[in-house]
């Protein structure tokens, strides 16, 4: 049971970092890259060995039948993730479990977590919460974010080098490629899924070993095969919305937050946009690709319309697709979310121009999904981008 790093990645980083024209960015990345990560990594590498000899209760510990939800970015994934781990039967990571992925560093935040609330009141989760206001709230109109907020899978893999979350910091898309694990030399994808499968056995003891593991990962699109070759018995949800809405609406959001990281290069900034648009169409048509040549792998397509205006119907159906029944406490809920629903319409309309996104390129690369899904028929998208609009988009993404 071994940390995973990536000294290649960390390495490229440091390369990358040593490019930056603005002095404080670059101080920052260094003061991260060759202090913070690696006193993280190197933390977490001593209690993710301890696991297995203070907890031996792991080793009898499987994972079964895991739920993978994925889609292009802001396509509904977050919505689905939600409805769906209201169900008792899910387990789930929470935004600090993932930076902390040990057993050890998990059960001491549980123990630090008592002694706040009964001995200290609550003075530490009160600093914590004004520290969550400051770290994300810039960013809380476009994604919800928090410590104990379930969020995606990948981040496990951020003091590890390996996560897409980089991206976000470093907008370098030509030459840090965190999507296509699939295409990766067998030896260094199975190790990079091997670590992943501990960290879900981790959390599956934490939270009941019959529980299965509920993940809800964009990035994901683009290592199927990887994640069918780590777990044979996985099943997927898959969400398909519009791209003339989810594609301008995830460089938006890459966009603001490189804005966030101070004077970035905009001709590197317009390149990582168009590698991001590449990105996307390959998010769309890959995991169905990879599916067809699996036929025994259980699978659910959502349309996101449908999710917005009928999310009882539409988990009723992803659980009979993957072969699930549903409990009486989680059809309660189902019935609440139905009785509470409206129809979402879209506030804004997002400019392709503004990205560089030409509308026939788009329609062509995606023709037989436009078939399947009729989005033809969705009301054509405002060339105006819409700009004080965009603040106002909220958790259906």
């Amino acid at each position: 049971m071994f940390y995973y790093f990536d000294f290649t990645v960390w390495f490229k980083l440091l390369r990358l970092v040593g490019q930056e024209q603005n002095t404080r960015q670059r101080r920052g990345l260094y003061k991260l890259l060759l202090l913070h990560v690696p006193l993280r990594a190197t933390v977490t590498a001593v209690c993710f060995f301890l696991d297995g000899i203070l907890f031996p209760g792991l080793w009898r510990t499987k994972v079964k039948t895991p739920v993978f939800i994925i889609g292009h970015a802001r396509s509904g994934t977050t919505l689905a993730h939600r409805l769906m781990d209201a169900d008792a039967r899910f387990s789930t990571f929470k935004y600090y479990e993932l930076l902390l992925p040990s057993l050890l560093q998990k059960k001491l935040v549980r123990l630090a977590a008592w002694i706040d609330a009964h001995l200290l009141g609550r003075a530490l989760e009160r600093r914590l919460q004004a520290w969550e206001k400051r770290k994300f709230g810039p960013m809380q109109h476009i994604h919800k974010m928090g410590l104990t907020i379930p969020e995606e899978d990948d981040l496990l893999y951020f003091n590890s080098c390996a996560s897409g979350f980089w991206l976000t910091k470093l907008p370098y898309m030509s030459e840090l490629d965190f999507f296509h694990i699939d295409q990766r030399p067998a030896a260094s994808r199975r190790r990079m899924m091997k670590f992943y499968k501990e960290c879900v056995r981790r959390q599956l003891y934490l939270n009941g070993s019959d529980r299965i593991h509920l993940s809800k990962n964009p990035t994901y699109c683009g290592r199927v095969a990887s994640l069918i070759e780590a777990f044979p018995d996985a099943r997927f949800v898959i969400l398909y919305r519009n791209p003339h809405e989810t594609i301008p609406s995830l460089l938006k959001l890459l966009n603001v937050g490189w804005k966030l990281q101070g004077n970035l290069s905009q001709d590197r900034i317009r390149e990582s946009n168009q590698v991001m648009t590449g990105l996307s169409y390959e998010s769309y048509l890959h995991p169905l690709e990879v599916l067809e040549r699996h036929p025994e792998t259980p699978h659910a397509v959502i349309d996101y319309r449908r999710l917005t205006t009928d999310p009882k119907g539409t988990i009723e159906d992803v659980y009979r697709d993957l072969g699930l029944d549903i409990s009486p406490d989680f059809a309660r809920f189902l019935e609440a979310e139905a009785a509470r629903t409206r129809k979402h319409e879209t506030e804004h309309r997002y400019s392709l121009a503004e990205f560089g996104l030409d509308d026939g390129e788009i329609r062509e690369r995606l023709a037989p999904l436009f078939e399947k899904f009729n989005w033809d028929e969705d009301v054509p998208p405002n060339p105006q981008s819409a700009s004080a609009q965009d603040k106002k988009e909220l958790a259906h993404a």
